[in-house]
């Protein structure tokens, strides 16, 4: 199985963003720095809500450390939905999914296709 890697300090950010935002969801792009996700970046005016997570892609600055998103889930089930399939599509990498109740063992990540990926947690 393939597997990402993310640097535990920014899991930790990531999780303590889910349970924040709680009970709707969030959304961003994970930068990537020798093959390690390091930082998230939010979009620029995003609209989180109870079912789903928008923002205006076009508002994004090309950045060609961007390998990934994140978003979260307010329920207990971390599986992409058909809405999230459809969004990794558009942005290739590895896709983060950080279901309730917002610990490390409800994250988990995805290739574009949706085939699951391990996730390797670095100091």
């Amino acid at each position: 199985m393939e597997k990402v890697r993310i640097r535990r300090e920014l899991l930790e950010y990531l999780l303590e963003l889910a349970r924040g935002f709680y009970p709707n969801e969030f959304a961003g792009f994970l930068r990537e720095r020798d093959g390690i996700f390091e930082e998230v970046l939010i979009a620029p005016n995003p609209h989180f809500g109870r079912n789903s997570a928008f923002f205006d892609t076009w508002l994004l600055p090309h950045d060609e450390s961007v390998k990934g998103t994140v978003h979260s889930h307010p329920g207990p089930n971390p599986r992409p939905s058909g809405a999230d399939l459809h969004f990794f599509s558009k942005f290739g990498g590895v896709h983060l999914i950080i279901a309730y109740p917002f610990t490390e063992d409800s994250v988990r990540a995805y290739r574009s296709d949706g085939k699951a990926v391990k996730i390797e947690v670095v100091e």
